[in-house]
């Protein structure tokens, strides 16, 4: 059974960072691209990184760019997304998501598997 866990969601401040990890089980890691997505309230579910299979390419939303880095840790079979200078509007349900030998575009009908999501709320 695959499973994938988030976690480091939480409360921040305007201006501030977190970083998400993910966890994988039940897969072969290094064969997949992994992908970050969040869902706001109200909203659809959004792309927001991507690092391929390889660990050789990653892929941001505009929205993120320069402010957050995808990275992945083969041996431990986790990923992360760091993000900083955090926006009122990065306010959403964080997701991390499994696409086999896929890309770092890959997108959220590409994935194969998914977390639960964890919470990222950010205050003024």
């Amino acid at each position: 059974q695959v499973l994938l866990v988030e976690s480091g969601g939480g409360l921040v401040q305007a201006g501030g960072s977190l970083r998400l990890s993910c966890t994988a089980s039940g897969l072969i890691f290094s064969n997949y691209a992994m992908g970050w997505f969040r869902q706001a309230p109200g909203k659809e579910r959004e792309f927001v990184a991507g690092i391929s299979w390889s660990g050789r390419t990653t892929y941001y939303a505009d929205s993120v760019k320069g402010r957050c880095t995808i990275s992945r840790d083969n041996a431990n079979s986790m990923w992360y997304l760091q993000m900083n200078n955090l926006k009122l509007e990065d306010t959403a349900t964080y997701y991390c998501a499994a696409d086999f030998y896929g890309g770092s575009r890959s997108t959220s009908k590409d994935m194969d598997y998914w977390g639960k999501g964890t919470l990222v709320t950010v205050s003024s």
